[in-house]
């Protein structure tokens, strides 16, 4: 599968199908070689985005605002190709969002607070030196700003 077919076919699902593609391509891209913890903690960035609004008003547009994450990133030509990976990236991406439907006080965080990853042998970010939350794999989990839902 290219990259951009499923981004295309985003547009065309309807909700929440639409949110749940984006958040396992994310997953899949970002960390498809990293352990169930790390793809989770990937997963948990992203929703927490999702729920500061500040990044747009659906995972879609999350995970695809500019230079945030690999679906902005990587070519639009980019095959997801490790079947293996893509089922076990929606898995992860699936569970993560039941999780993030909890309350506060009842979801399992991995990262808590954590808004940003950058994995350091491809990425140095002007934002690395911020409060480290997690190193899981070759991924390190910052707070770089606080994020708080929207209110509704």
């Amino acid at each position: 599968m290219k990259l951009a077919w499923i981004l295309w076919l985003s547009q065309m699902l309807p909700q929440p199908a639409a949110d749940s593609l984006c958040l396992s391509t994310t997953v899949y891209l970002e960390a498809r070689d990293q352990s169930l913890r790390g793809q989770q903690a990937v997963a948990e960035v992203a929703l927490r985005r999702l729920d500061s609004g500040l990044w747009g008003d659906s995972m879609c547009s999350v995970v695809t605002a500019r230079k945030q994450f690999a679906p902005s990133l990587v070519s639009p030509g980019t095959q997801l190709s490790n079947m293996d990976a893509w089922n076990k990236a929606v898995s992860v991406a699936l569970s993560a969002e039941r999780n993030w439907e909890l309350p506060i006080g009842q979801r399992q965080e991995i990262v808590p607070g954590a808004s940003h990853f950058a994995a350091h042998a491809i990425a140095s970010p002007s934002w690395r030196n911020a409060y480290q939350v997690a190193v899981i794999g070759d991924h390190t989990f910052y707070r770089v700003q606080s994020l708080a839902p929207r209110a509704s």
